[in-house]
Order: structure tokens, then sequence, then C-alpha cells
């Protein structure tokens, strides 16, 4: 399924300045392009004075349904597919209908400076001289016309949302901690093992007796570490493992990088801390905890202006959406089957 918002997807990574999403969303429109001289086209939805035709509902629904087909479902599933996703594209036509004929009230206009500084930013990011964003283009089947069109619509959508949501956004220090303590995944410190192991491989077979014998002989190694044999020395004579040459060294690792049970054979050691015989995918293991760190934590202070913009960037989502809602609510809208 496509994002509720995806006729505003484009416009929202515009006014974020990554003007090159327009020329991508304007190449996967012309995919649809082709359609069929034989299809007889038609009114599908009344949105106020403006109607929707079947030839642009088809244009923007083609490239989901070739991804549909392409998964080669069964065909009642695959016409249900078809179906789900032909409303989604065509309610966003709705709301864009809807978000052109508040531009219009508005009287929000563009002039060709603004189109021209628009193309020179997709230019720049990505490097193209003229000849080759034309190039691009007319590999896709655009026009230079037909892509001056799509960013003027654009840079529209980008003003009318300056005006009825934008505006009215204010990201508040408390907003800004309070994402902050919220999310200690993201910006909390996370405490780190530096573990050695030693490992004993037995038979994948599962042979019982073989099995068996594996763990008494790493038996025989935990008696060693516990009469003060020093584990990098048993590693290096004893560990079956690829590592045992450089004393069983496995380097520095979270919790949540490691397997449940490796997890539960640490995570209440100590540093200097040997575990019990743990069996794991690749065998016997014994580890040991030769240091424990804190990592990775970043301060408030260094993450104020990257979550200021993420919750920028959600309450504009968020309030457009409700705007755009609130603008169906009072629509005369009809959808024609």
């Amino acid at each position: 399924m496509i994002n509720k918002n995806y006729s505003f997807a484009v416009l929202k990574k515009f006014f974020l300045g990554i003007f090159f999403v327009i020329l991508s969303a304007l190449i996967s429109l012309s995919a649809g392009v082709a359609l069929s001289a034989e299809v007889v086209d038609r009114i599908v939805a009344i949105v106020n004075d403006d109607i929707i035709r079947l030839v642009e509902l088809d244009k923007a629904a083609s490239s989901f349904e070739e991804q549909i087909r392409s998964k080669k479902l069964f065909p009642d599933r695959e016409d249900e597919e078809i179906y789900k996703i032909r409303l989604e594209v065509l309610n966003n036509l709705i709301d864009e209908k809807l978000a052109d004929q508040e531009i219009r009230n508005a009287g929000i206009f563009v002039d060709e400076r603004e189109i021209d500084n628009a193309i020179e930013q997709v230019k720049a990011m990505n490097y193209y001289s003229d000849e080759d964003l034309r190039r691009a283009l007319t590999a896709s089947g655009v026009s230079m016309e037909e892509y001056r069109e799509e960013i003027k619509r654009q840079i529209l959508r980008n003003k009318l949302v300056n005006i009825k949501v934008k505006s009215k956004i204010i990201i508040t220090e408390t907003d800004i901690k309070a994402y902050y303590d919220n999310h200690p995944e993201k910006y909390a410190s996370k405490k780190k093992y530096l573990l050695s192991n030693i490992l004993m491989t037995y038979p994948v077979t599962l042979d019982a007796e073989l099995k068996l014998a594996v763990y008494s002989r790493m038996k025989g190694v935990y008696r060693q570490l516990d009469e003060g044999v020093s584990f990098q020395e048993i590693a290096k004579t004893s560990s079956e493992a690829m590592n045992a040459s450089d004393g069983g060294s496995l380097g520095l690792f979270s919790l949540d990088e490691l397997s449940e049970n490796i997890v539960e054979a640490i995570k209440d050691l100590n540093a200097g801390g040997v575990s019990l015989i743990t069996e794991t995918d690749q065998g016997y293991q014994i580890f040991l905890v030769e240091s424990i760190e804190e990592a990775g934590g970043r301060e408030l202070s260094d993450v104020t202006d990257e979550i200021s913009q993420l919750l920028y960037e959600e309450s504009v989502n968020n309030k457009f959406q409700s705007w755009i809602e609130h603008l169906r609510e009072d629509a005369h809208l009809k959808i024609v089957r």
C-alpha cells in the first residue's frame, strides 16, 4: 500500500530542499503515460467545481499496478490489490484537487525565476549540467516544459503549506526535551561489553555421546579457569575458534547485538567475569567479559536541531493531513463508479 500522504511526499521533501525528488516523481509518472488509445475516458470523481478523469487515475496508478502484477498473485487477489491501490490513488488525487483549489482561492502564484532557481538547485545537488538534465528527462519521455510545470505545481503547494500549516507550527524547548527523554534508545548511552571466548564445536550429526565428550572437555577448561589459569592462554591452546591465536578476542558488543543465549550468559557479569558453559549455534562456549563501558550516548545539546527538525516535519505532516480532512468535510465530493 502507498502512504496516505503519497501525493504530498514530493512536497514535503521539496521544502526540505531535496528538489531531485520532483524529477524522480515526474519520471515515475511518465511510465504510465502510454495508455491504450482504445481506452474510453470518463469522469471518475467530482471535487467541487473540478473533475478527475479516468486517464488521470490510470496515469497516476499505473506504476503501482505494475508492482502488484509483478508479484504474480492469484487473479482474484491481484484484482483486489489493484482495486485498493486505485482507490488510494484516487483519494490522493482528490486531495491534490482540493489543494489546487485552495491555491487558486488564496491567489498564490509562481514566477519563472522561482522555477529557474529550483531547477538550478536540482542540477547543483546532482552535479548535473543543463545537458545532463535534459538528457535524463528525454530518456524518461518527459519534456522540459512538462518538468517545469511539475516544479511550478510543487512550489505552489509548498507556498500553500507555508500559509495554511507551517506558519502555525511552533516547536518549544519543552517539546524537544520531552522527545529526547522519551527516546532513550536513540540518544542514551549503551552498555558495551568487550568479550573474548573459548569455543569447542560438536558434531553436526548431534551424536549424543560425542557431544557429551566435547562438553566434558569444556568442563576441564572451565576448571582450569577456576584455578586461575589465564583465559587468553587457554583460548590459544584449547579454543577451536578462528580467533584462538588472538587469545579469543571477539570485540566490543552491546547486548542487542548478541543472541539471546549469549546475553543470558554475560548480562549479569562484571568486568573480568567468566560465563558458565553456554551452548550456541557454533558449539559450546565460555565468555570472558574483559571490560564494560558506556558508549554511543548523545547529549541533548548535540541533538537539539535534529529533534527540532524531526518534530517540525511530523507536525507539518499531521497538521496538513488534518487540514486536508477538514477541506474534504466541507467539499462537494462524488466518486463516480
